[in-house]
């Protein structure tokens, strides 16, 4: 089989942009849309990359496309090709403009209370002219905006080694509490079980996370099913205010409530449910000024973060 030409001038950076969105949106209308092209422009330049490829990127379905093995391969490297192209431009700007430049990090419920906000603050003081973009999503949404290069980095908990151009770097170790409002009936009450949380209303994360597959382990492991009284959210905004005003029962990492006098930790063990937050890094990228100051901020910040006993 012949290796496909991509350096003769066919292949376009329209057509690597067109074929990551494609694999995102999961339908032709989906990409034109999101691109602002029509439909049919959208399935001509589908066309012309796979004939420079030589081989289907997609299958076509009744309910949309499908990326094929080639397919899959493709966008991976159309993606890395991508976000270098965004990183060399920001990288230019931001040598050009000193300290003017953009780091965009994304972020989960781990991390996102204290970490993040503090080493922001300590950042803009060093460098106030820095845009610093915060980005909240899933975790499996976060990796596929760092892969595109859209997101420079990721704060929060850590699910996997490094591995599959990705690197992750420990920051530190935090445990995992129920968690209620501190004017909760069970607020003050020792020797509290799990069985008598079950009648409760509850705050799950939502089911993509590892987080939830612990918890749901841990209610097999008592004999217990998934509360049915129950809100899935990683929205810390929403989680606290729910505890405030509901009498429902949270999940939530151990210092995000641990400044926080209105709400409070309820004695019952979850071991061994526990993660460390860190960053997680393109392992193919080269890092912006903007970026590298960033981590730069977690890194110190982190060091003196003990978590609460």
């Amino acid at each position: 089989m012949e290796i496909p030409r991509l350096l003769d001038g066919r292949l376009k950076f329209r057509h690597l942009v067109l074929v990551d969105a494609l694999s995102r949106q999961g339908t032709v209308v989906g990409a034109a849309a999101e691109l602002h092209v029509t439909q049919p422009a959208a399935t001509r330049s589908l066309h012309e990359v796979e004939d420079i490829l030589g081989v289907p990127l997609f299958e076509r379905g009744p309910r949309g496309i499908t990326a094929t093995v080639f397919g899959k391969a493709f966008t991976q490297h159309a993606r890395a090709v991508l976000a270098q192209l965004t990183q060399a431009g920001r990288h230019v700007m931001e040598l050009a403009e000193a300290d003017r430049g953009t780091v965009v990090v994304g972020t989960h419920l781990a991390g996102s209370n204290v970490l993040l906000p503090r080493a922001i603050a300590a950042l803009k003081q060093r460098h106030p002219y820095l845009t610093v973009i915060v980005r909240e999503a899933s975790p499996e949404a976060l990796l596929l905006e760092l892969e595109a290069g859209r997101v420079d980095l990721i704060v929060g908990r850590l699910t996997a080694p490094s591995g599959e151009g990705m690197v992750r770097r420990t920051l530190y170790d935090e445990s995992v509490q129920l968690v209620v409002r501190a004017s909760h009936a069970l607020a003050d009450r020792p020797g509290i079980e799990l069985a008598e949380l079950m009648e409760y209303p509850w705050i799950l994360p939502g089911p993509q996370t590892a987080l939830r597959r612990e918890v749901e382990e841990l209610f097999t492991r008592h004999g217990f099913g998934l509360p049915e009284n129950r809100v899935e959210t990683t929205s810390f905004l929403t989680v606290r205010q729910l505890l405030l005003e509901t009498e429902v029962v949270a999940v939530l990492p151990s210092l995000i409530i641990r400044d926080d006098s209105r709400l409070a930790r309820l004695p019952v063990p979850l071991e061994p449910i526990g993660h460390s937050v860190g960053l997680t890094l393109s392992a193919t990228r080269t890092l912006s000024p903007s970026a590298e100051a960033l981590i730069a901020a977690l890194e110190e910040t982190a060091s003196g973060m003990a978590p609460p006993t």
